[in-house]
């Protein structure tokens, strides 16, 4: 049994609960466990994974958030630079599964974070599963 860490981006609390139930049933249908941590936005989740990997408790991880297009630049970089850290990580053999959500509008949020819709959370939970798996097949 294998033990996850899901770190969230809480910004949208009705989305995030959604992302986080998807992930939590992927990997316990699974037979693993997990807990969660939150941190404050999508740009602290690739660090908060770096630290807990670190520390060795974990053998994968799930990082979920919603980062929705406003009317600045914000959105591109915040998009762009979590993904380009946890990618980052990821080359670094550590099994990470990307549900951070980036939308035009909180309507296509819902699609994908609702588990009875696109369960991106779900899908998040399985990519890491199958990355950590993976890992222990190549050694």
């Amino acid at each position: 049994m294998a033990h996850f860490l899901i770190v969230e981006a809480r910004f949208y609390d009705h989305l995030n609960d959604m992302l986080i139930a998807g992930a939590q049933a992927a990997i316990e249908a699974a037979g693993h466990s997990a807990e969660v941590v939150t941190v404050p936005g999508a740009l602290e989740v690739p660090g908060a994974i770096a630290m807990a990997a670190d520390a060795g408790r974990y053998d994968g991880f799930v990082a979920l958030g919603v980062v929705i297009r406003g009317e600045t630049y914000h959105f591109e970089i915040v998009s762009n630079e979590s993904a380009r850290g946890i990618m980052a990580l990821t080359m670094d053999g550590i099994a990470i599964g990307n549900g951070i959500l980036t939308t035009e509008n909180e309507e296509q949020a819902i699609r994908r974070a609702d588990p009875a819709q696109l369960n991106k959370g779900g899908g998040a939970a399985e990519a890491a599963i199958a990355m950590l798996e993976l890992r222990g097949r190549l050694g």
